[in-house]
């Protein structure tokens, strides 16, 4: 074998070869990674969706489930507000009393909240008193609970079985009309119409 042979090693053309099939392999790699990695930040972000609005929903079905027929003086403690007060007249989409609001610090307030439901800028906002009959000072507590809302509509069941956009319903009395603010509807439904999601509804039964 001549010295040559032995000292032979890759041409030009070879190592040009071996460099272009190097940067090929190397960019099906990357767009591979890319893709798992867009794939697993979606998924995430759907996962986290997901959890976001079954935390909704359930936080609005403790509220109903929890609904407490114990209506609260108004901000300039002059009259009542009713239990579940739903008019329309505002922003707000709903205001109600629910019990059960947790105290293990033993702190000595009611164990009754006074919550209300707001949108704002297509966020969901849940705010509550920190007392039940709150005053002019008092600083409700916000958290926002989902965003991307386009609406959210509750209607009311009555003991007629008939549904309600508004409440509490104008009840006959001795004085020819009054609101009955202890009433509570024996069903509530939720529209949610969300911008990713479209429509989801929930029916919720109150416990009488």
């Amino acid at each position: 074998m001549s010295t040559r042979q032995q000292h032979a090693g890759f041409t030009l053309i070879e190592v040009m070869v071996s460099v272009f099939l190097l940067a090929v392999l190397s960019g099906f790699a990357y767009e591979t990674l890319s893709y798992v990695t867009r794939a697993r930040d979606g998924m995430i972000g759907v996962f986290e969706r997901t959890r976001a609005i079954e935390s909704t929903l359930h936080v609005l079905m403790v509220d109903f489930e929890q609904l407490n027929p114990r209506p609260v003086r108004d901000l300039l403690g002059a009259t009542s507000e009713p239990a579940l007060l739903a008019d329309g007249t505002n922003d707000r989409i709903v205001t109600l009393t629910h019990g059960g609001w947790s105290n293990p610090l033993g702190l000595q307030r009611s164990t009754f909240q006074r919550v209300t439901y707001r949108l704002d800028s297509g966020t969901l906002i849940r705010e509550f008193q920190p007392v039940l009959d709150a005053t002019l000072g008092s600083v409700p507590v916000k958290r926002e609970l989902l965003k991307d809302v386009i609406s959210i509509k509750i209607r009311y069941l009555d003991s007629s079985r008939v549904w309600r956009d508004r409440w509490p319903v104008l009840v006959a009395s001795a004085n020819g009309g009054a609101n009955a603010t202890m009433t509570r509807p024996i069903g509530v439904q939720i529209t949610l119409q969300l911008k990713d999601i479209g429509t989801i509804v929930r029916l919720i039964e109150v416990p009488g």
